[in-house]
This record gives C-alpha cells, structure tokens and sequence, in this order.
C-alpha cells in the first residue's frame, strides 16, 4: 500500500471520517514513539506514515462512543494507581538514592558542619 498517495484509502465502515482516521494515526505514532512495537511489516521509515498505515488498513483498533468512553476512564484509573502505587513505593524506600545523591548529601552535610564551626571572628577577623 503506497500511503503517501492521496486520497488514502480506509474501510469507511471501521472509520468514520478524516478526523478520525487522522485522531487514530495521531495516537498510534505516539505509542510508537514511546516503544510500542509495529503491528504491521512496512517499507515505512516515519513513525507518523508507520501509524496511519497501521490506522488505514484496521491493524489499530478504533473505539468510538460509549466503549471509547469507558476505556478512556479505565485507563485514567490505571494511571492514578500506578502513581499512587510509586508514591506509596518511594515512602517506603528513601534510601534508593544513586551515589551522586549519596555523595551529595555527605557533601552538603559536612560543608553545613564546617560553617558552623567557624565564629564571627574568624570570618572578620583583622
């Protein structure tokens, strides 16, 4: 299938319209660019061409209306408990820090000692 042809040519029963064909494609190349892996083989070089052909020919599948909806809120869940999942998890484990962390803090914790040691007269002294 040439995609870069215009008109491209899609199942006018799976998609309703341009706007959906394009919103779809739109998604797909971003899975894509975050590491999902190709449904189709393609010549395609471009992530963007790679997801409106994958769109186009019903490889990707399109949720309209009330099934869009619902996965739309599950997902929004989903995203919520993994976030709260990780905040509970850095709670509970504070000293997961990397050495630059480490050496960071025993840095900053001996600079902050010798500061305090040091009076007025040492720092004005004559």
């Amino acid at each position: 299938m040439d995609i870069i042809s215009l008109p491209i040519e899609y199942d006018k029963k799976k998609i309703d319209g341009n706007y959906r064909l394009v919103i779809a494609a739109v998604k797909r190349a971003k899975d894509l660019s975050q590491g999902s892996l190709p449904k189709i083989v393609s010549k395609a070089k471009k992530i963007t061409t790679l997801a409106l052909e994958e769109v186009a020919i019903g490889a990707v599948r399109i949720l309209t209306g009330e099934a869009a909806t619902k996965a739309n809120e599950e997902a929004k869940k989903l995203a919520h408990k993994r976030m709260m999942d990780e905040a509970q998890q850095k709670e509970t484990m504070p000293e997961d820090l990397t050495e630059l962390e480490k050496d960071l803090k025993v840095y900053l914790s001996e600079k902050g000692e010798s500061e305090q040691k040091r009076t007025i007269e040492d720092i004005f002294g004559d």
